[in-house]
């Protein structure tokens, strides 16, 4: 991909942010995801961390190498003709220089858009130090300023999804870090885990910038998110996690019955997703 038309898909992707409506963002794993999300319309595809791992049979959390990860989303980002943003975890590291080298790779990889997390993973859930945290966010951007690519930075915040502190303060914590990661040149603050109106109307109304919240079961509609403040809303590992209880379901009914229905009755035709395949690339 060119840099004229790398740039021009980023400055596509930060306008999606900025409405009339509320981005629904699907994540795909691989090329054959990443089309079939493509066809079905969505302006911009993200990927998920977990699916591209699971995928190439590693746990989640980083257990992926960033070289790894960075050339699954170039393979999607060359097969698909809309914009394509990389979750690429918590940026390999805790440090400015991590932080900045995960952007590059992206970048190089044909990404517009980058993820970057603020959690620990690991037995005890915790936070990266939020004065690291911005420091990473600012590398991050000043790598993408460098490199000539105006890269939308989703920086997420895991106050909710590790349940940091007491859930009392949740909801402060989580504003403030998404406050001082967009001072720092965050484009939309992620804020996974609140499935409930009143806490994600709070966080659209305390977050001075788009916010993203991760549909998982409980979450309102789209419409509802919209009418909510919020900005965007993406699926995670959701789609891939389906596909493979489809996989399991499919497969439990071949080893217990000996039959197909699974398999045979909701499916994509050979020839067609052959076809979606094999097209010229965009």
């Amino acid at each position: 991909m060119d840099l004229k038309t790398q740039q021009q898909r980023a400055e596509a992707f930060r306008r999606l942010h900025h409405g009339p409506g509320t981005l629904a963002l699907p994540n795909a794993w691989d090329v054959a995801s990443a089309r079939i999300l493509e066809a079905a319309g969505f302006p911009a595809i993200a990927t998920t961390s977990a699916g591209v791992a699971n995928s190439l049979g590693y746990p989640d959390g980083q257990q992926i190498s960033r070289d790894e990860m960075a050339a699954v989303v170039a393979r999607i980002a060359a097969s698909v003709s809309v914009p394509v943003s990389a979750d690429m975890e918590a940026g390999y590291g805790e440090t400015e220089e991590s932080a900045a080298e995960t952007v590059r790779a992206a970048i190089s990889a044909g990404a517009i858009g980058i993820n970057l997390e603020d959690g620990r993973r690991g037995p005890a859930r915790s936070l990266i130090d939020l004065d690291v945290q911005v420091s990473r966010v600012r590398a991050a951007r000043a790598a993408a300023s460098s490199a000539g690519v105006p890269i939308v930075i989703n920086a997420r915040t895991d106050v909710y999804l590790a349940a940091v502190g007491e859930e009392s303060e949740r909801l402060e914590h989580a504003i403030l870090r998404g406050n001082a990661y967009l001072e720092a040149g965050a484009d939309c603050v992620f804020v996974p885990g609140p499935i409930d109106r009143e806490t994600i109307a709070a966080l659209a109304r305390g977050i001075s910038g788009p916010i993203n919240i991760l549909a998982i079961k409980g979450v309102p509609s789209i419409a509802e998110l919209q009418s909510l403040g919020v900005a965007r809303v993406s699926v995670g590992s959701g789609f891939h996690r389906a596909t493979m209880a489809y996989l399991r379901r499919a497969a439990d009914e071949l080893m217990s019955a000996g039959t197909y229905t699974a398999f045979t009755e909701t499916t994509i035709p050979y020839a067609e997703l052959n076809k979606l395949l094999i097209r010229g690339k965009g």
